[in-house]
């Protein structure tokens, strides 16, 4: 295995991108083998475009057999016996400021073996 790169791209590196922009930047770093965790979390479309985006990008690589696709998860922090108030207050804060408090990973699939989470932690298996 090469070089393993790990980077972090915070929620305004990609607010104030089209959705198209967002899955192809990102989709672009992880081509570079970069394991990506980015503050926040994708829309189900941009998961959905980034997914087949992925799958055009495999068919169109198989002859060179570079690109094997992605791993991607995304983990929220719960609160746990939170009182009414704050929980109502978690959500209206989720409903206008999205999912910031959210991580997603995103990791080339010739890297990144598995990547495996529960309610409180992200393990990320890769390859040797």
């Amino acid at each position: 295995m090469n070089d393993l790169t790990i980077q972090f791209i915070p929620y305004s590196e990609l607010a104030y991108l089209t959705p198209y922009r967002r899955v192809k930047k990102l989709l672009e770093l992880v081509s570079e083998n970069k394991i990506l965790i980015i503050q926040g979390k994708l829309a189900p479309e941009e998961e959905a475009d980034l997914i087949q985006e992925t799958m055009k990008q495999i068919r169109e690589s198989k002859s060179r057999k570079k690109f094997k696709g992605i791993e991607i998860a995304t983990i929220s922090p719960k609160s746990k016996d939170l009182s009414i108030m704050q929980n109502i207050t978690e959500k209206l804060a989720t409903t206008f400021f999205g999912g910031r408090d959210m991580i997603t990973i995103i990791g080339p699939a010739t890297v990144v073996k598995d990547i495996r989470k529960d309610p409180s932690k992200i393990e990320l298996y890769l390859r040797k």
